[in-house]
């Protein structure tokens, strides 16, 4: 019996990915565990393995495409089977033996079954209901060409209707390229923009300027960039985002950080400052859960467990693998964990439980001289700290001038989940941990 592949969630973040590579063809005798497709998420690159042995029956996205999840990808079937594509299987309606009206009503409702994929695809993209389209293929099946007919026979101007005046690779290089196709001029059939126009428009775009300086270079944002992108973009345009920021007496935490050198050695760990504070901002939470939630729609879901994400630069833009149980884990082993992620996303090895999980997000720029920034939030989450650089300055305390380690942190949150008192609370419990000797002491000797 044939077996559907989906794409699974992986992560409650995920909600679709991209079909980098695929590592089978049809007609492959594959073994259970093994790996079918290469696919890279918002968070990382992971094999989607077969969940049964047998031979590939289908595969029913090319490479590059974006899928969301829960799509069948593939189709597995035993040996010696021949599986139809599952667009092909009859439906119920199909094989009912009753009237002519129940025929009609049960096809309706199963719409989806009743279209080529090639057609869906292009209604979709050209803003056309489908359910109003009068199919002409075998058993009425909505192909190519119906599509085509009322996109070629729509009399509305295309000023107002250029959604359904552009083929749909046109489209595609636009949206790639950020091409503005109102200000492209159609020279396909009735006025259409095709392939060509946007080629034109793109040339246009980086031919010298009119001060006569000319286009270095460019690219175009693919792959985890263009995740990245998307995500942040969204993140901006839903969220109402605000940032409280506050300056920390880092003294004591480098004192402590200094005091670690040697009884870490034999563990070949050198301590950082973000160990602490990843192991501070763990426990904080304890006593601030709205931080450690997610926002779905209009409803806040607040988390058991700790698991903090920590952002880390990769060459195309960052990754957030997480530390879990951070409230329950020593320094020394959020600090073995921290390595070894690190070394992880270096080199692209990261799995799926390396990146699940987080309720809350930790950025720094430290190590970039950036004293202060504002960190934007990765939905669903609803909070996320950004830490800058620790520098040395003068500082009054009780009345005398005296040279003080000093950072900033800044905690970015969704107003729509969250008020300003307790992110203001969270912040303050955040900075008595890391000014406290005796919380600091605590947490090294943990």
């Amino acid at each position: 019996m044939a077996t559907n592949v989906l794409l699974p969630q992986w992560g409650m973040n995920m909600e679709d990915g991209t079909l980098v590579k695929w590592l089978v063809k049809e007609g492959d005798e594959v073994e259970k565990g093994q790996p079918l497709v290469e696919v890279e998420t918002a968070k990382i690159n992971s094999d989607l393995e077969s969940p049964v042995e047998g031979i590939v029956s289908h595969l029913m996205s090319d490479e590059g495409a974006i899928v969301k999840v829960g799509t069948l990808v593939a189709v597995i079937g035993d040996p010696g089977e021949t599986p139809p594509r599952p667009e092909l299987i009859p439906t119920r309606a199909r094989r009912s033996t009753r009237t002519q009206p129940e025929q009609s009503s049960r096809v309706k409702s199963n719409r989806r079954t009743q279209i080529t994929p090639i057609a869906r695809k292009l209604a979709r993209e050209n803003s056309i209901d489908t359910d109003s389209l009068l199919g002409t293929g075998p058993q009425g099946r909505i192909t190519e060409d119906d599509v085509r007919k009322v996109m070629t026979n729509n009399d509305v101007s295309r000023s107002a209707n250029s959604a359904q005046q552009v083929v749909p690779r046109a489209r595609q290089l636009a949206r790639d390229n950020d091409v503005d196709l109102d200000s492209v001029t159609g020279t396909g059939p009735n006025g259409r923009v095709v392939v060509a126009d946007v080629e034109r428009e793109i040339r246009s775009a980086t031919s010298p300027t009119d001060h006569g300086g000319t286009v270095s270079g460019s690219s175009k944002l693919s792959g985890l960039r263009k995740i990245i992108s998307d995500r942040m973009t969204s993140s901006v345009q839903t969220m109402a985002q605000v940032t409280l920021t506050t300056e920390i007496d880092a003294t004591n935490l480098i004192a402590t950080k200094e005091s670690l050198v040697s009884p870490w050695r034999p563990h070949k760990i050198r301590p950082m400052e973000q160990d602490i504070v990843v192991s501070a901002v763990g426990e904080a939470l304890t006593q601030h859960e709205r931080l450690n939630s997610h926002m779905q729609g209009d409803t806040v879901k607040l988390f058991r467990e700790v698991n903090i994400g920590v952002a880390m630069a990769v060459p195309d833009g960052l990754v957030v693998p997480v530390v879990h149980m951070a409230d329950k884990t020593s320094l020394l082993d959020i600090a073995r964990r921290l390595r070894e992620l690190a070394v992880k996303a270096r080199n692209n090895s990261l799995n799926i439980r390396d990146v699940s999980g987080a309720g809350f997000t930790i950025t720094s720029l430290a190590n970039y001289d950036i004293d202060v920034f504002t960190p934007i939030v990765d939905p669903p989450q609803v909070a996320i700290m950004g830490t800058g650089r620790i520098s040395k300055k003068p500082v009054i305390v009780e009345d005398k001038i005296i040279p003080r380690h000093t950072m900033h942190i800044s905690v970015t949150f969704d107003h729509r989940a969250l008020d300003g008192v307790p992110v203001a609370e969270f912040i303050r419990t955040v900075k008595s941990y890391l000014e406290s000797e005796q919380w600091l002491s605590r947490r090294s000797e943990g």
